[in-house]
């Protein structure tokens, strides 16, 4: 009876050793970051701090911003960004592609917050970020709003 109980202890013990117990570590800052998820939560983060130089650090000389309103290059589109004040924002349905050097990043997210047209929409927006890795580091070339998401 009592190898049975030893026996049934060391399994516990080793079933509950291979759970991981460590908690989520958010991202803070671009350097933290290793994947286009980390990529783009560092991106909002940064936006929402308005750290403009880690944020203009990290869009193309090329970037491209689409809207339903229409294609933006990279200094209107940064001048935009740097209007924004966002509040809080969450992220969900989070997909990433890796090919190579490029990550293809698409997601809902709603943002908490106001532009100089007033308060920013409250309904989950599809958005699109084309990450890639260049000489110093990973940048954004290209940001898409597609637009509200549509309820099935």
């Amino acid at each position: 009876m009592r190898p049975i109980r030893t026996c049934l202890l060391l399994a516990t013990l080793m079933i509950f050793s291979a759970c991981t117990v460590y908690p989520d570590h958010p991202i803070k800052a671009f350097s933290q970051a290793t994947g286009g998820e980390g990529f783009e939560r560092a991106f909002w983060k940064e936006i929402q701090a308005q750290d403009w130089k880690d944020v203009g650090a990290h869009l193309s000389s090329n970037f491209v911003y689409v809207t339903p309103s229409g294609r933006w290059e990279r200094s209107r589109a940064f001048e935009h960004i740097q209007s924004l004040r966002i509040q809080d924002f969450s992220i969900s349905d989070l997909s990433t592609e890796m090919n190579r050097d490029t990550f293809v990043v698409t997601y809902n997210i709603i943002l908490r917050g106001t532009s100089p047209a007033g308060p920013l929409p409250t309904v989950p927006e599809r958005r699109m970020t084309v990450w890639q890795q260049q000489n110093k580091g990973w940048i954004a070339i290209a940001h898409s709003v597609l637009g509200p998401v549509q309820q099935q």
